[in-house]
């Protein structure tokens, strides 16, 4: 069986580590591009094939037979080679989105939906949406005939620049690709603006935390990223590339295998409390990829950190610290060591949550080993403790105190990455 995905820019994607963990087949990334669609989905060599933006409308015109939910959402993203030749398309995104939904609790009937874009994905959610009851809204970001340019099927369709008009909004979805990988940091909607949300959505499930969920997020609305619809649409997809029904034990199973090897250990916390030293040990137990920050940033200039602080002050090494943090912080599977101070600047905690879980290694302040660092020149190290404690507490997910054998913590460590 020859499976694989579809699209235009697939770096990102986790699709083959998540296939690895569903069936035995060969699944290979298949990036076209648009002059080179048609051919491939005619004759190129696949059996069974995922399809992701932007060529799901496109595979949906080629296809010979579709599935029912395929018709009604007027795309697919599974394809099935039958044996004559003939290309069968399915929609099991549809499949994915319900169980997103269900799995976070909130209940959407009844309940005004605001649906972000008009691509394949959209259609799919705002079908999924209305047949669960809620009414139904699509924002556009290109102007057509009338401010409301009309409905389909029960659905309004509207553009970004009549928003305010939607500030009642209890769900939003976002269905574009704003905020996915390599754009990270950046949203389609600001939710400061929307006073009823009780649900923030977002399909992009690279990085695991949009620049929109860390924002729903710190605004206590609940929020669900696209992992967990891509784990379900994944089985469903499985399902029909081995013609089998499919086992809904995997989905939960599948996206927790994921989410554990995708997701960063950032560890932060005082100067010589460990954070290097643990990372290096963390990477060699697990085998995942460390960066180290202060690292980096020595590689990228030439200097020594002291040498920073000395030429060009604290303030442009902290810009330096924080666009590093936006570079390591947006891979994903690895360990990061931090600076002792990257939590003094507020914009560098959703660089570090984005795709990571933050531990803060807590030492006692007798215990620290910090030689050489250049704000103990000025500050002593209890008096640095006391102004960056609660910006520790806010930054992190956890804390693992540091004041043992470094075999005790590096368990605890890898306790929170199995």
């Amino acid at each position: 069986m020859r499976c694989g995905l579809l699209g235009q820019t697939l770096a990102h994607s986790h699709s083959p580590l998540l296939h690895s963990l569903l069936g035995d087949y060969a699944y290979t990334l298949f990036e076209k591009a648009p002059d080179q669609v048609e051919d491939f989905l005619k004759n190129g060599p696949w059996d069974g094939l995922n399809v992701t933006i932007p060529y799901k409308k496109t595979a949906y015109a080629l296809c010979d037979s579709l599935s029912p939910m395929a018709r009604e959402t007027g795309n697919v993203n599974t394809l099935l080679r039958r044996r004559d030749g003939s290309i069968f398309g399915d929609n099991t995104d549809a499949f994915g989105f319900r169980y997103l939904l269900k799995k976070t609790g909130v209940p959407v009937a009844g309940k005004q939906a605001l649906v972000l874009g008009t691509g394949g994905a959209s259609g799919t959610v705002c079908t999924v949406l209305r047949q669960m009851g809620a009414a139904v809204t699509v924002l556009s970001r290109t102007e057509k005939t009338g401010d409301l340019y009309g409905k389909n099927n029960g659905i309004l369709y509207s553009t970004y620049r009549h928003i305010s008009q939607y500030k009642d909004a209890q769900i939003i979805v976002n269905a574009t690709p704003v905020g996915m990988y390599p754009r990270n940091g950046e949203a389609a909607v600001d939710l400061e603006m929307f006073s009823n949300l009780c649900l923030v959505a977002d399909l992009i499930y690279n990085p695991a935390r949009t620049a929109l969920l860390l924002q729903a997020e710190r605004l206590g609305i609940p929020c669900a990223g696209g992992l967990s619809m891509l784990a379900a649409q994944a089985a469903a997809s499985a399902a029909l590339f081995l013609g089998k029904a499919m086992d809904a034990s995997k989905i939960s199973q599948v996206e927790n295998a994921l989410r554990r090897q995708t997701e960063n250990l950032v560890l932060i916390g005082m100067p010589g409390s460990g954070k290097t030293t643990l990372a290096r040990l963390l990477g060699t137990a697990t085998g995942r990829p460390v960066w180290d920050c202060d690292e980096e940033i020595v590689r990228r200039t030439g200097l020594s950190v002291e040498e920073i602080f000395d030429r060009w002050g604290e303030e442009k090494f902290r810009a330096l610290e924080t666009e590093v943090l936006g570079d390591l912080g947006s891979r994903w599977g690895g360990i990061l060591a931090t600076g002792g101070g990257c939590v003094t600047r507020p914009e560098n905690r959703d660089l570090l949550r984005q795709n990571g879980k933050v531990i803060w290694l807590q030492r006692d302040i007798g215990r620290l080993q910090a030689p050489g660092r250049p704000l103990l020149r000025r500050n002593d190290l209890a008096e640095l403790y006391r102004q960056r404690c609660s910006q520790y507490e806010s930054f992190s997910d956890g804390a693992i105190l540091n004041n043992g054998a470094p075999e005790d913590v590096l368990r605890r460590l890898k306790e929170c990455i199995e």
